[in-house]
């Protein structure tokens, strides 16, 4: 018999409009997280979903003074195995998601993984590496029962990769 791992990830949220948007927003994420952790389940993970303070972290740790959909923090080596936090504005992501025509719980649960992937040394700075860190972002997602998320309805016009920042 298999035992159920437990998810060393913890999700706080900071701005109500998350789970005013979507009661079950920590339960998402979670998912999202463990199955971009893998293998690597047991490495500790904290997620806030916030709003406005993605704007501050962003101007002081990437000096770039706007706000962005998600921030990756990888963590420094550690005797607990920490990988790292994530944090994902409100706005930046809620407003995505409309102009993209998608759902809000969709849209999370991409940019959960695009921070996790960030955390294990993913990266996206040029064309190959954006197209490896892309295809696992796919197959993740699909084994959710999530859309491509790069693929936009011909109705839009959106660039391919909005705002996936980290």
């Amino acid at each position: 018999m298999t035992r159920p791992t437990l998810s060393s990830v913890d999700v706080a949220i900071e701005a109500m409009a998350w789970s005013e948007a979507l009661p079950h927003a920590k339960v998402l994420a979670t998912q999202a997280a463990d199955a971009a952790l893998g293998d690597e389940h047991r490495r500790g993970v904290a997620i806030l979903l916030t709003d406005h303070t993605v704007r501050d972290l962003n101007r002081r740790y990437r000096r770039e003074d706007a706000p962005t959909n998600v921030l990756s923090f990888p963590a420094i080596d550690n005797m607990h195995g920490e990988l790292g936090d994530i944090a994902l504005a409100f706005g930046v992501c809620e407003s995505e998601a409309r102009a993209q025509s998608k759902p809000l719980a969709d849209h999370l649960r991409h940019l959960v993984i695009h921070g996790i992937l960030h955390l294990l040394g993913y990266d996206h700075q040029d064309e190959a590496e954006a197209s490896a860190m892309e295809s696992l972002e796919r197959e993740l997602l699909a084994r959710m029962g999530v859309s491509d998320p790069y693929t936009l309805s011909p109705a839009l016009d959106v660039p391919k990769d909005v705002g996936a920042h980290g």
